[in-house]
């Protein structure tokens, strides 16, 4: 069985890996044959290939039913009228509110429309609500009447980046847009009280609308409870899950801690929980007695208190996972749990990596798509590495009636007694279980931790020391007691709570800050990684097994890895897909050059730390020598802190104001002047615009200012790549007319391919063999315009937008090759 369920696991992965899902006549065929497969054979290679064909049938037949419930192309853009209940605990920020929808009616005439949607609600940010519109106050089991404006699911496709299609997948949403103001019929009239974003009825009844309801009350609660406290956040992620209100500076210091499993509703809370619950009600039930007419009878004559606990701590857990959210840690504990609770009452004990099993089996067959979650392998794998190093080993500790024979035996021989010894012997083999634990997982996971986030996090052990018992026995416990209780006594419990995570973030934050608290590398490759788990568990052996410490030098592959880097003379150009907005990183084979960071999306979330970020730490980059910040306008600044606070930046060279916060952070700040020039391991850079003169005059936009940049690698041929930023056509006849080095075989589009920019003449003098335009998916300023893209189809110039390619790779050496980021990581989820 457990080889079955392994095999199906694996055949879930392969699934989640393919660019196209096999035909239902494929799928039929390949079960029939897993069933023969386990109905004829029973060794363990059969029932790992059985399992496998039967896996990826199943993940395959459910992501059919998912990818089937689409919104039609013809309904993208248009305002719907749409009837449904407010789905899942609404997230308010700054413009205003998110939420998930599910719809029951579509009042408007159109096609396919999907059963959930994830919608915006704005206060009156890009025209989505009217003046003076104020937000609907949207609470969970609601239902309303709303216009909509909907769009199939896109996010953006980078290496490393979240994968924001298939996690909308993964929920269910297959659509997601923003509310509109609706329009309303004369005054007083009928069409006036139908039409409009109007709250229907205040609550309907489902079994996930009452839970989302629970959630939504007690994060209220804990928010009146702490109002404007910095870590008010977390006590809510530990209590309901939802973790949005944590501050991003807070995740960091969390990350490089290692703590970071233990700011949400974990498989060692919900254990705790449920364990509580089960010696409470083991508790009770052995004083409790049943009337009768022979005397009052032991309830647990009746039934047995062990089963009675069981099944009290497994309720428990399923109520603190509901109100989790649902995570896959909090799925793997409560299905152990489940599986525990049945072998007790069917009095069939299973053994421990049964139980393991099951749980995996339970969370993948249930949700296919959580195999490509970091906290899936994490979850499992600690679990495992436990197991691995536990089970089935020894180990010998003096008991208590020991302890007291060898101190009488030390009184009757008249040595003097040492009390205090004793207790430290005693807390020592109290404690250590608990640090032969924090030992397996630190060191079982580092391989897993370094390959899915590029780090080790060196002060883990301490910081989880600490954080463990305090989070879990004191925080935790605290935050739920303070979330149930009346007020006001229900305040002095949760200000406790924070209090004490207050004096934990005080920790962490100065652990964090070390230089050499984390170990920090490119993601090792699949070899390097299988060799450094091959060496883990050789240094977690058996005591006896020859060399254990050997093992660590299996590591080494992947922990002394270095960044990849082109040959020199030769440059590499990452086009990331960044949305409405520019970014590209130029690497030498030396040094790294980061052209313009992105958009702002919103208070927490930019291209520099949504994108770029991740994209550096993921192939240990550690430094930026230069960062070319083209304008201040937001989608090519916006990203710019948070590239400063991922990186240390040598230079900066830019169009900005001596007052820009970007200016102010560099230790090194420069104004962008045509006529520089330099060279970095033979590959040329040229800084062709803006004139000097320019900074002088008011009345220039920024674009007009923009710093176009023109690189080439050495050699007889050289080739080159040309960054306009969002010069537009006046800015182009300038460089036409004092210029001649404008030729490149890539062209970064000017403005997007907005109808400003990209003259005839312009791309004539360029004359590109490849034009990238970085653009939205469905943009609000329609780039780039139609009459812009046929010019340069016109022109013979092939054309790439990532919104359409994702990020776009391109190698500059003898000549140019281009690499689109969507095809050569193809998923089945990607919108065709």
């Amino acid at each position: 069985m457990r080889s079955a369920i392994v095999g199906f696991v694996a055949g879930v992965a392969w699934i989640q890996t393919c660019a196209r899902l096999p035909d239902p006549t494929s799928l039929a065929a390949t079960a029939l044959v897993a069933l023969l497969l386990l109905a004829i054979g029973r060794n363990i290679l059969g029932s790992l290939v059985a399992g496998a064909m039967l896996g990826l049938c199943w993940a395959a037949l459910l992501a059919h039913l998912a990818l089937a419930d689409a919104l039609a192309r013809d309904e993208e853009g248009r305002d719907l009228t749409v009837v449904g209940t407010i789905d899942s605990l609404p997230y308010a920020f700054e413009q205003g509110v998110r939420f998930n929808f599910r719809v029951e009616q579509v009042e408007t005439p159109a096609g396919a429309v999907p059963r959930r949607l994830a919608l915006s609600w704005y206060a009156g940010f890009r025209d989505q609500a009217k003046p003076g519109e104020p937000v609907g106050d949207v609470r969970p089991g609601e239902r309303w009447r709303l216009t909509v404006r909907l769009q199939r699911p896109h996010g953006s496709a980078n290496p490393q980046g979240f994968d924001y299609e298939v996690w909308l997948l993964e929920q269910g949403v297959r659509a997601t847009g923003y509310v509109r103001p609706a329009a309303r019929g004369s005054p007083g009239s009928a069409g006036e009280a139908a039409a409009g974003n109007v709250r229907l009825s205040s609550f309907v009844f489902s079994v996930n609308n009452v839970v989302e309801h629970c959630r939504a009350v007690l994060r209220a609660r804990i928010l009146a409870a702490l109002p404007g406290r910095p870590y008010a956040g977390v006590i809510v992620a530990l209590v309901v899950g939802d973790q949005r209100a944590i501050d991003q500076a807070d995740w960091q210091v969390f990350a490089r801690t290692g703590v970071s499993h233990l700011i949400s509703i974990s498989g060692l809370h919900i254990t705790m929980v449920a364990g509580m619950a089960a010696w409470l009600m083991s508790s009770l039930w052995r004083r409790l007695r049943w009337p009768g007419g022979a005397g009052p009878r032991p309830l647990a004559l009746i039934l047995p208190a062990q089963k009675v606990a069981a099944l009290t701590g497994f309720v428990v857990a399923l109520l603190y996972v509901l109100l989790a959210g649902f995570g896959v840690p909090a799925q793997r504990t409560l299905y152990m749990l489940a599986v525990l609770a049945l072998a007790l009452w069917s009095g069939r004990l299973s053994g421990v990596s049964h139980v393991l099993c099951a749980a995996l089996g339970v969370v993948v067959l249930l949700d296919p798509w959580a195999v490509l979650a970091p906290g899936f392998w994490l979850s499992f794998g600690a679990v495992a590495m436990i197991l691995y190093a536990s089970v089935g080993r020894t180990v010998v500790r003096m008991s208590r009636k020991e302890r007291q024979q060898r101190q009488q035996k030390q009184q009757q021989s008249g040595a003097a007694p040492q009390p205090w010894r004793e207790r430290l012997a005693a807390m020592a083999d109290m404690a250590a279980p608990a640090l032969r634990t924090q030992y397996v997982v630190t060191l079982g996971l580092a391989p897993l931790t370094l390959l899915l986030f590029s780090q080790i996090s060196l002060v883990s052990p301490l910081a989880n020391a600490v954080a463990i018992p305090l989070i879990s026995f004191v925080v935790t416990p605290l935050a739920l007691v303070g979330s149930l209780l009346p007020a006001p006594v229900s305040n002095g419990v949760l200000i406790l709570a924070h209090g004490a995570v207050e004096l934990l973030a005080i920790l962490l934050t100065w652990l964090g800050s070390a230089r050499l608290a984390v170990w920090a590398a490119p993601t090792p490759s699949i070899a390097a990684f299988g060799l450094a788990m091959a060496g883990t568990a050789w240094l977690l052996a058996p005591r006896g097994w020859p060399a254990r410490w050997a093992g660590l030098a299996a590591w080494a592959p992947a922990l002394g890895a270095l960044p990849q880097a082109p040959p020199p003379g030769a440059f590499t150009a990452t086009v990331f897909d960044v949305g409405q907005g520019m970014a590209l990183l130029i690497e030498t084979a030396g040094h790294r050059l980061l052209y313009d960071a992105g958009p702002w999306y919103s208070p927490d979330s930019n291209g520099g730390n949504r994108v770029i970020a991740p994209y550096l730490k993921a192939r240990g980059i550690a430094h930026l020598d230069a960062m070319v910040i083209s304008h201040s306008d937001a989608d090519h600044a916006g990203g710019g802190p948070a590239v400063f606070d991922a990186v240390p930046v040598d230079l900066l060279l830019s169009s900005l104001s001596s007052g820009h916060p970007l200016v102010r952070r560099a230790p090194v700040a420069r104004p962008c002047v045509a006529g520089q020039r330099w060279q970095w391991d033979g590959v040329s850079f040229d800084m062709l615009h803006p004139m000097p003169d320019s900074y002088g005059d008011a009345a220039l936009k920024s674009n007009a200012r923009s710093c176009t940049l023109r690189i080439s690698s050495a050699g007889a041929t050289p080739r080159t790549l040309l960054a306009a930023g969002d010069i537009e056509a006046a800015q182009e006849a300038q460089l036409l007319a004092r210029t001649a080095a404008l030729p490149a075989e890539v062209l970064l589009a000017p403005h997007h391919g907005s109808g400003t920019s990209s003259t005839a003449g312009f791309l004539r003098a360029v004359h590109p063999g490849l034009a990238v335009f970085q653009v939205g998916y469905r943009n609000r300023y329609h780039h780039p315009k139609p009459a812009v893209w046929e010019r340069y189809g016109d022109a013979g110039i092939m054309r790439m937008r990532t919104d359409e390619a994702g990020a776009i790779t391109l190698q500059f050496d003898s000549r140019v090759t281009a690499s689109s980021y969507r095809l050569t990581h193809a998923r089945y989820w990607y919108d065709k």
